[in-house]
């Protein structure tokens, strides 16, 4: 027996050398390639996400390839929605076009009454626009329309989704609007003391809006009612965007402001002299990042609140930045889309569109979407996961 265990050991032994110095078997099955991930994520609403966080967990450090280019015809200056295979994509003509993700063919266009410059969101069978003439759609996936709703002035604000099967979405009539998805009734209206230009920020079962009467609310998503309303002494175009309770947003003066969800509690942020904010931030668990019209495009750590860098364009940006995985991703008046890398402010790659990028990056079924101020619409594969 002591024999047989002596040779036992000494087998296992002989065994393990051999792994040592073979690197685990002689048949090792090879490392995977890397591969574009989340291939089947979404952006079925200006944002993103309710949350208006602006982030995609698709890598875009490498370089991608541009996969195909539409010609919508006119100004695209919304950001487009991705749901399924398709993207939806608005035009300043007044079009909603319906086209596929993987190689831009048109599938149908919905003639809205008047210029579109607000982004569609998509919530599940249904697309949702407004027009500058202050009327609200609802497009089915086959292109026709289901309902109307009518406000009393222009609608620039993208809608977002709400609980219980709503959408919201804000009027230069100074007010918000909670429509039901599938009849577009009305459940409740909040006003304001200006225009509401922003998209609203939904997350808690709050709304979160900045306004241009200078104030930050937030109103119960399912009531209407009023919970907190800061005077930031500002004017905002851009709507807040929200994570971990807490809220971010840059004024048109210049501040760039955190502010508490839950108790209104403000700080100002040291980003001084990034000139006037258009854009939405984005923000993930540690990093914030605003662009302005300042020409500059900066991150922010959460935590301390410090800026951690910036990084800056030959013109004024209106396009709000995506997180892509390690990548920031924004356009700009100078008709470039810029890479930069989300850890050092580092440049990554470029495109030149050769027009006014003011529309939002889109992200979702494995492309990159954005339009331009010549109609010009790109779509870009994402690339593989860059080596670590």
């Amino acid at each position: 027996m002591r024999k047989y265990t002596s040779y036992l050991i000494l087998f296992h032994a002989v065994m393990f050398a051999y792994i040592l110095m073979n690197g685990c078997s002689a048949e090792r099955a090879p490392a995977p390639e890397p591969v574009s991930h989340a291939e089947r994520t979404e952006w079925p609403s200006f944002r993103g996400s309710p949350e208006m966080s602006g982030v995609s967990p698709v890598d875009f450090r490498a370089e991608p390839r541009l996969a195909w280019t539409y010609e919508a015809g006119a100004a695209v200056s919304a950001t487009a929605a991705i749901s399924g295979d398709r993207v939806y994509v608005a035009t300043e003509g007044g079009f909603l076009t319906a086209l596929q993700v993987a190689d831009g063919k048109e599938i149908w266009t919905f003639e809205a009454g008047a210029s579109i410059t607000a982004s569609p969101c998509v919530i599940a069978d249904t697309i949702l626009v407004g027009d500058g003439h202050g009327m609200f759609y609802a497009v089915g996936l086959d292109g026709a329309e289901r309902w109307r709703f009518e406000t009393e002035a222009q609608i620039t604000s993208s809608a977002t989704p709400g609980p219980g099967n709503t959408v919201l979405v804000g009027s230069y009539d100074h007010r918000l609007y909670a429509l039901d998805v599938a009849t577009g009734e009305m459940k409740w209206t909040f006003e304001t003391k200006a225009q509401v230009h922003c998209s609203p920020c939904v997350a808690d079962g709050m709304v979160f809006i900045a306004g241009c009467d200078g104030r930050v609310r937030s109103i119960d998503a399912v009531t209407g009612l009023p919970q907190h309303e800061i005077d930031a002494d500002s004017n905002f175009s851009a709507g807040p965007a929200w994570i971990g309770g807490m809220l971010y947003v840059g004024s048109m003066t210049g501040e760039y402001l955190e502010i508490d969800g839950s108790t209104g509690q403000m700080r100002k942020l040291p980003l001084e002299d990034a000139g006037p904010a258009y854009a939405q931030a984005a923000v993930s668990e540690d990093t914030v990042i605003f662009a302005t019209r300042g020409r500059r495009v900066a991150a922010l750590d959460r935590q301390q609140g410090t800026v951690r860098w910036t990084y800056r364009t030959r013109d004024r940006v209106d396009s709000s930045p995506v997180i892509a995985g390690q990548a920031v991703l924004v356009g700009s008046m100078d008709g470039q889309l810029h890479a930069i890398h989300l850890a050092t402010g580092e440049y990554l790659w470029g495109f030149d569109a050769g027009a006014a990028i003011s529309a939002s990056p889109a992200i979702g079924g494995g492309h990159l979407v954005i339009g331009a101020a010549d109609g010009a619409v790109y779509a870009f594969k994402a690339p593989p996961i860059p080596a670590k």
